[in-house]
């Protein structure tokens, strides 16, 4: 089997994503950090986050249309361009000083409006430049690349705002995603296109080929639940570390040993190949739950930062496996906005973890919305084993409709 990396398209691709995404991880420090030097309350940091995270929500289905009407390259490649230059904004205007709250916050909300068309193309990308039995190393390169960067990210954000400051870092950020677009303008995506439709009749489609398959909308509401848990446990946790683990450096053990599990789960994926890939990775995600009920415990902060490394090693697995998966079962024409829903379903439920969180641990104590969440993931994700289609679902030997879908392609 010749390696993804061998492909010249792909090779571009992984290049242009893995830049990108380090630029990614720069931001939130530096984003933090500059609002509330610029504002002083957290209020308004609040305020700019939910700028970026609204409109990528609601616009995430819209998304998922427009990647399957035109193609994933096109589409990420535009989407490029418009983040590249809302942060270049951004890295102006904190550099200029005197920085305007609703600039930045506008730039935000066309950064996260063009993330929601940017996102659902991940898969038809991958899946358009690499063949069939190369997804699934294809997948984990990305994952790796991803679980990389965001090992290093933070480091880079630090060296940055120290020495150049915060602005620096969006500049940084929008470099990335100009040399993501030169790469992609030079590299040939398959598509196959689709009939020309209302809106709502391609939403409906797509919502059709999630309700249709067991082992994906199920498996979707484990995903939400672990998603909506990590809020949970990001939320109370900080304070945690620092009144029962020992202080901050127990919590920046903690992320930091999650980084490093992730990492290697996604290593692993690109090796191991279960016959029954969702089951096996379901299983994984729920080792969620251990360190949010050794939390909830006030367990040993080793034992607890052991845990969190190997749950997100859990998470690191399932990425690869889910994504290779979900290419081989959905039509390639409705890939992206089968993978639209995927993300707004993730996404929506971390708002709620964060909403609730911070009232119930008033209410009752942090203890509690931690052993309500560890249950609730490890309930949910243990549960897909009862489902017929997860459990049935098998690795192909080859991506299904490869010899139609994939060869009718039209690449541009």
């Amino acid at each position: 089997m010749p390696h993804p990396l061998r492909s010249r398209a792909f090779r571009l691709l992984f290049i242009g994503r893995t830049l990108s995404q380090l630029g990614d991880a720069v931001i939130p420090a530096a984003l933090s950090l500059a609002v509330y030097l610029a504002t002083g309350s957290t209020g308004a940091l609040a305020v700019v986050l939910a700028c970026a995270m609204v409109p990528k929500l609601l616009l995430l289905p819209l998304g998922g249309v427009v990647g399957d009407r035109f193609n994933a390259r096109t589409v990420a490649l535009t989407t490029d361009l418009v983040r590249c230059a809302t942060q270049l904004f951004v890295g102006v205007e904190l550099l200029g000083g005197t920085p305007e709250l609703w600039r930045i916050a506008v730039a935000e909300v066309l950064g996260g409006a063009a993330g929601a068309f940017a996102m659902p193309t991940a898969s038809p990308l991958v899946r358009g430049t690499v063949d069939p039995p190369g997804l699934l190393r294809a997948n984990s390169l990305m994952a790796v690349a991803a679980g990389a960067t965001r090992l290093g990210g933070p480091a880079v954000a630090g060296t940055l705002i120290l020495t150049a400051g915060p602005g620096w870092a969006f500049v940084l950020d929008s470099a990335s995603f100009a040399v993501s677009a030169a790469l992609l303008s030079v590299i040939e995506v398959r598509h196959v296109p689709i009939p020309r439709r209302s809106v709502l009749t391609d939403l409906k489609d797509g919502w059709s080929e999630v309700r249709g398959r067991d082992w994906y909308w199920t498996s979707l509401l484990a995903h939400a639940s672990w998603n909506g848990a990590a809020a949970v446990l990001m939320t109370l946790g900080p304070a945690l570390a620092i009144s029962e683990m020992g202080g901050k450096d127990a919590w920046i053990a903690l992320l930091q040993t999650g980084a490093v599990g992730l990492l290697l789960g996604s290593l692993l994926a690109g090796r191991v190949r279960p016959r029954r890939p969702v089951l096996v990775a379901n299983l994984g995600l729920a080792t969620y739950a251990l360190p949010l009920g050794l939390l909830a415990a006030d367990a040993p902060t080793a034992l607890t930062v052991a845990a969190y490394g190997l749950a997100l090693a859990g998470l690191g697995f399932l990425g690869p496996v889910w994504d290779t998966s979900v290419q081989a079962a959905v039509p390639a024409h409705a890939l992206a906005r089968v993978t639209s829903y995927d993300w707004l379903l993730s996404l929506g439920a971390m708002p709620l973890g964060y909403a609730l969180a911070p009232l119930a641990a008033a209410a009752w104590g942090a203890q509690l919305p931690l052993a309500v969440a560890a249950v609730t993931v490890g309930a949910a994700c243990l549960a897909t084993a009862a489902v017929p289609g997860v459990r049935g679902f098998v690795a192909p030997e080859r991506t299904p409709g490869a010899t139609e879908d994939e060869h009718s392609g039209v690449p541009s």
